[in-house]
């Protein structure tokens, strides 16, 4: 017999525990999980440095990085948030650092700081951890779960679900009569088969807009914004496509309707992120001037890199040796359309680096995110990506995870 039997040793499932053992030191935790192996997520996060939050301590501003769930995790984020999770890991002895990015990292740059410290909180509070145990069936009798495993059954007076994205455990939730919203990949990177790419590899252009052209009628049936499936950010070119925030934004606010699209659609870019085609021509109009004699392809304008400049120029002028004393107007139009709003096909996607984020999950109004108890079974709690929550890349999906497990420690 266990208090509470957490289901999932990653992250949202360690920091639960720990939480719940702070809070009620008397009760028996058990971490179960199903691999040999516990915590892989926040080993790999963030190049194996794990990022650990983000520096944005505005429960109101931090929400908007969460394309699913933000309505619900403000008030989370308000009892437990960035602030709140740089001051626990202080006390436990790990010191966090911001990057210019804003996100956070442990001042050791070593995801096997984090690792040890839960590892070291569990010893500390006789938290129990049974690795190779798969719970393969849960059942509810009177006022206890009975988690069957492959060898023995374990009687537990509450659980706690942090099983991320399983789709085994998903559909074992369901049959406790929650809806699953269907999964679909978040944050990945665009694959792309075009002459612009060629030759670009490595290419970084600090602030484009990214946006979707897609019908308007299936945005609006699907139930998202149009307004949303524009973003702007950081754009790196690689060998496969396009990466980089702006894609990286764009895939997740997007999810569900680009795999509705199979990962066929065409996107438009604006290499000057606000500029227009009428400001451009002026720029352009200013450019003959002031430079007649020389080669529109051999300076760029608007701080752009010289390789993607005359990319741009090679497919869109015929005569890319010509000069801005020479250069016709239809050209100049032609030149202006391509750095505001060139038209590229997606052909499919790629995961991001380590990132693999799913859109989907338990139904958030299933939930009381007053407590994170199931609201149709009294003594189950979830914390983690078996909700459907997910955020965009930048340390957000784990702080939703500590908050949430936090929040469940202090009601369980």
């Amino acid at each position: 017999m266990v208090d509470i039997a957490i289901i999932g040793g990653g992250a949202a499932g360690f920091f639960a525990a720990i939480n719940i053992k702070i809070k009620q030191p008397h009760l028996k935790v058990v971490i179960f999980e199903k691999t040999k192996t516990v915590l892989g997520k926040v080993r790999i996060s963030g190049g194996g440095r794990c990022n650990v939050t983000h520096a944005c301590f505005s429960a109101k501003d931090l929400i908007a990085f969460y394309p699913r769930g933000s309505k619900e995790l403000q008030s989370v984020f308000n009892q437990f948030g960035p602030q709140d999770t740089i001051r626990w890991f202080e006390e436990k002895g790990v010191a966090l650092k911001t990057e210019s990015d804003g996100r956070m990292f442990p001042v050791s740059d070593d995801s096997e700081t984090i690792v040890q410290c839960f590892y070291n909180e569990c010893q500390k509070h006789q938290i129990d951890i049974q690795t190779n145990f798969p719970v393969n069936l849960i059942e509810k009798t009177n006022e206890l779960f009975l988690l069957k495993g492959e060898h023995e059954t374990i009687s537990a007076k509450k659980i706690v679900i942090t099983t991320g994205s399983s789709h085994y455990f998903w559909q074992m939730l369901k049959s406790f009569g929650h809806t699953l919203i269907a999964p679909v990949p978040s944050l990945f990177t665009f694959n792309i088969q075009n002459p612009l790419i060629q030759n670009l590899q490595g290419v970084a252009i600090p602030n484009v807009a990214v946006k979707l052209l897609i019908d308007k009628a299936l945005i609006k049936k699907l139930g998202l914004n149009a307004a949303d499936l524009q973003q702007t950010g950081a754009l790196l070119f690689t060998h496969w496509g396009l990466s980089g925030p702006a894609i990286l934004k764009l895939s997740a606010v997007g999810a569900r309707l680009l795999n509705h699209q199979n990962y066929e659609f065409d996107i438009a870019l604006n290499f000057l992120n606000d500029g227009n085609e009428e400001s451009v021509l002026k720029a352009f109009n200013e450019q003959k001037k002031a430079h007649p004699k020389k080669q529109v392809s051999t300076q760029a304008m608007f701080s752009l890199p010289n390789r993607l400049w005359q990319q741009i120029v090679q497919l869109t002028i015929e005569n890319e040796g010509i000069t801005w004393a020479d250069i016709s107007k239809k050209d100049l139009q032609q030149l202006a359309l391509a750095l505001t709003a060139f038209n590229l096909p997606v052909k499919g996607k790629s995961t991001f680096k380590d990132e693999f984020v799913t859109a989907g999950g338990i139904d958030l109004k299933e939930i009381d995110f007053k407590t994170m108890q199931s609201k149709l079974i009294p003594g189950l709690y979830f914390a983690g990506e078996v909700l459907n929550i997910d955020a965009l890349t930048g340390g957000f999906n784990f702080q939703a995870a500590w908050s949430e497990s936090w929040l469940l420690a202090q009601h369980i």
